[in-house]
């Protein structure tokens, strides 16, 4: 499997991306593919808008329940507001992946 080249978020998210304030994302298993070192175009979820490309930095296993103030700061969000996200995204799944990026 050749790596990523696109990843979406929720638009609501895409003004801290691109302000270099959101530095992390947590996705499930199926979503985990992305290989450090490797450019990625960052869209809208919702209307599939060309927002600005990121670059992969690293891929790590995380459990739900290690999810901390750190993770918050780096989504650029408050962490009860970030659990509950997950949580509506992923209702079933513990295991997830932090991904970490920088602005390209």
């Amino acid at each position: 499997m050749s790596a990523p080249t696109k990843i979406t978020f929720f638009e609501f998210l895409t003004p801290s991306i691109v302000a270099g304030k959101k530095t992390i994302t947590i996705r499930d298993e199926s979503e985990s593919h992305y290989v450090p070192g490797t450019e990625v175009e960052v869209f809208t979820l919702e209307t599939d808008e060309k927002v600005c490309n990121i670059k992969i930095l690293s891929v790590k296993p995380l459990h739900f329940d290690d999810i901390n103030e750190f993770h918050a700061e780096q989504e650029y969000m408050e962490l009860p507001k970030l659990k509950t996200l997950i949580r509506e995204i992923y209702p079933d799944t513990d295991t997830l992946f932090e991904i970490s990026y920088q602005l390209v």
